[in-house]
Order: structure tokens, then sequence, then C-alpha cells
């Protein structure tokens, strides 16, 4: 997202914040990220930092994109560089498994007080935004001048910003299409077929929708950019990193050995768990999302979760 930042406005100063001092070097040195998208350069204004003082230091905003899991202890560890009225353009997509919390109450919760923000989702392979293939997201926020500067910031002739004021839907969406993704891998790697990944993804939409709606989402959204768009590319591209590990889970590696060989975040993996607790509360049915849940926690093998979906009473649909 600096990159395309940077190319969009190219008197822009984008500056990373980043955790890692050696991965930092490397940035400011090469101008590659060796370790996620090493063939690609990185324009000569956009550098890194790992001091939130300075990269936040007369910031106009700021983009995060910590995973979920690690963006509490993150946000705490600097919230008194962030100015209560500084713009957070977040891309962080899953449900904090402590609380059941997504961004839009995580942010709030970590900072201790209300924070302008804009959550940005969507169908985008970070390969595909650094090549510049056409790509379109949704901003979402309660304040629609917030959307439209959001949307101002990131619109290009190779990507497209819609707006809404449905944050919930777009978050919803963003995160269970994860979960999703791990189930058609698993199909994928159990060689199961196409007729049967159509029916996976298609009971997984519909369940998706069911929990969203019941959450407050707007129906458009679960079918638009941020809900449909977004769980096409995630359950079927094949640079998806939930997918992969769904594909494996099929072919019957172990989770650990699966987590442990990836350099990169896997949201649904954690997010599935929060989704059963979802389920309960929302007292909302989800089989193919309960049942990704219940492999990765060992109590189903993909074989067996198959299995049971298949065994699920036939229904009228309404």
């Amino acid at each position: 997202m600096g990159v395309a930042l940077s190319r969009q406005h190219p008197d822009l100063e984008v500056v990373l914040l980043l955790r890692d001092p050696y991965l930092c070097k490397d940035i400011n040195e090469t101008h590659r990220n060796s370790r996620y998208l090493p063939d690609y350069d990185l324009p000569l204004k956009v550098t890194a930092t790992t001091s939130a003082e300075a990269a936040l230091k007369g910031a106009q905003y700021a983009i995060h994109a910590v995973p979920v899991q690690h963006s509490r202890a993150f946000l705490t560890e600097i919230k008194e560089f962030i100015p209560p009225t500084l713009p957070i353009i977040s891309v962080s997509k899953g449900i904090e498994v402590t609380t059941g919390k997504v961004m839009s109450d995580l942010i709030p919760s970590a900072l201790g007080r209300k924070q302008p923000t804009v959550f940005l989702s969507g169908p985008s392979f970070a390969a595909e935004v650094m090549d510049e293939r056409p790509t379109g997201l949704v901003a979402a926020s309660r304040d629609k001048k917030l959307c439209r500067d959001a949307q101002a910031l990131f619109a290009s002739p190779f990507m497209r910003i819609n707006i809404t004021t449905d944050v919930m839907g777009v978050e919803i969406c963003g995160a269970l299409k994860n979960v999703l993704a791990i189930a058609a891998g698993i199909v994928e790697g159990l060689e199961l077929g196409n007729n049967a990944m159509a029916a996976l993804i298609s009971q997984g939409c519909s369940e998706i929708r069911w929990l969203a709606e019941k959450m407050g989402a707007k129906p458009a959204t679960v079918s638009g950019l941020s809900g449909l768009g977004d769980i096409m590319l995630t359950c079927y591209g094949s640079l998806s990193r939930n997918r992969s590990v769904g594909v494996r889970l099929g072919k019957g590696e172990a989770l650990a050995d699966i987590m442990s060989s990836s350099k990169q975040v896997a949201e649904g993996v954690p997010t599935a768990g929060a989704v059963v607790s979802l389920a309960r509360k929302y007292r909302v049915q989800l089989p193919v999302l309960t049942a990704v849940a219940q492999v990765l926690n060992g109590q189903l093998s993909a074989a067996e979760a198959v299995a049971e979906i298949m065994r699920l009473p036939q229904i009228e649909e309404k």
C-alpha cells in the first residue's frame, strides 16, 4: 500500500514503520523488501524505520497493516505517538481471538479513545498491486468524508475505490473469507473436484451472509467487492495464504508443520476459533466454517470434516 501511495503521489514521503530492524535496514539500503516482495523495487521516497515517533511525527495518515492478533500490543505500545486526530486506514482483516473484536472495536480499545478510522478491504493480492494490475477495493467508515479522503488518496488508473458506511459488513466479510478459503484449500488438497468446490464455496458464502446480517451488515456489502469479490479471490487464487494452508491440510500435513514453514500470517487460522464463538453468540448454524475450526484444532481430519458436511440434512433453499 505504501508503494501504491508513492506511485500515485510521488511528492509524498511514505514511511514504513516496521518491527524488524534487519528488514528495515534491508529496505533502506536495497530499496527492496527481500523477505516478502523480493522481486520488486520500491520507490526511493518509500523508507523504513523502527521508530514510531519518527514515523508518525507530522503524518497526515497512518495505514495499519499489522496482523490482527498482534494489533492490540502494537497499538498499545505506540499510542503515545498517535495524535487523536490522525486518521488511521486499517487494512488488517480478522477477529481478535481473545475478545472476539473486529478492528473497528479493537483500535479504540487499544488506544483508549475514539480515533478517526477507515477500513480498506477487497480482493487485492499484494503482488498484483505491485504489478499495477487493475484492483478494486472498498473504503468503509461511518464518516463519509473520511471515506472520500481515503478514496482520493488511493484511487489511481490501477486502483478503484468504492465507499460505504457499512463498517461491520466490510470487516466481517474480510475476516470470514479467510476461514472459507481454508475450506476451499482442503477441497483442493483432497482432490474432490470442481463440483465439491462450487458447492462448498456456495454454502460458505451463505454462512458468511447469515452471520454478517445478524451482526448488522447490509446484504449489498456481502455481495459486493469486499464480500463476494474477496471471497472469490481468496478461495480460488493460487496466491492465497489461507487457501494454501487448506491445501496442505487436505494433503495430510500437520497444522504445526504448515505454520512453522510459512513466512506470512494466514489470518483464517486464528479467526476460525473466533467464528465458532460468534456462531454461538448470534445463534447461527455455520457448518462449513465450524468444520474448519474443528480441523484446525484436531477434532476432525480434513476427510472426516467433508464427510460430516455431506451428512447434513438436505434442505429447502429460502
